[in-house]
């Protein structure tokens, strides 16, 4: 039993910092994005703890961060909103105007839509591995991404620069 905790205590080390780029990248709220990697740290223990482990522990963490993000998106249980002002961030390299543009542009997305773009081009993942954590279809995860990104390019407008430039320097 001790092992098992301990076992977790470095899985959360080692992955909650991605967890929390994840979800803040979900969410853009600070605050919001804490509390579902907490959300999800506590359903993985539970599992972690039982007798069906999973076998590929991040992918399954990813797994149950974007659906508890999606879950918290339908309920609005929370009345809480992200504001115009975002976090002060240690980065200071690419262009910020760009990422808070792209921001801004993602939050007027819907939750599904969100998590499509944020896991296949932020976070880097493969059609099949979004449409595993999304319980969603291969072939839907490529019309879905093919018309959020349609939708994102109208928000964003044509001086948006290299978007693809903004993601290798995260």
């Amino acid at each position: 039993m001790a092992g098992d905790v301990e076992s977790f205590k470095d899985f959360a080390t080692a992955h909650s910092g991605r967890l929390f780029r994840t979800a803040w990248l979900l969410t853009g709220d600070w605050h919001l994005a804490q509390d579902l990697v907490q959300e999800t740290l506590g359903k993985m223990y539970r599992k972690w703890r039982g007798r069906s482990r999973p076998d590929d522990p991040p992918a399954y963490a990813r797994t149950v961060l974007t659906r508890t993000y999606i879950s918290h998106r339908r309920l609005r249980a929370s009345g809480e909103r992200p504001t115009e002002a975002l976090p002060e961030s240690a980065m200071n390299d690419g262009d910020v105007a760009l990422r808070l543009t792209l921001m801004d542009g993602l939050a007027q997305l819907g939750a599904r839509d969100r998590a499509v773009l944020v896991l296949r081009y932020w976070e880097d993942r493969s059609v099949e591995e979004t449409a595993t954590e999304l319980m969603l279809s291969p072939g839907a995860v490529r019309s879905r991404s093919f018309r959020a990104l349609e939708r994102l390019r109208v928000v964003l407008g044509d001086d948006t620069g290299d978007l693809s430039a903004l993601r290798r320097s995260t």
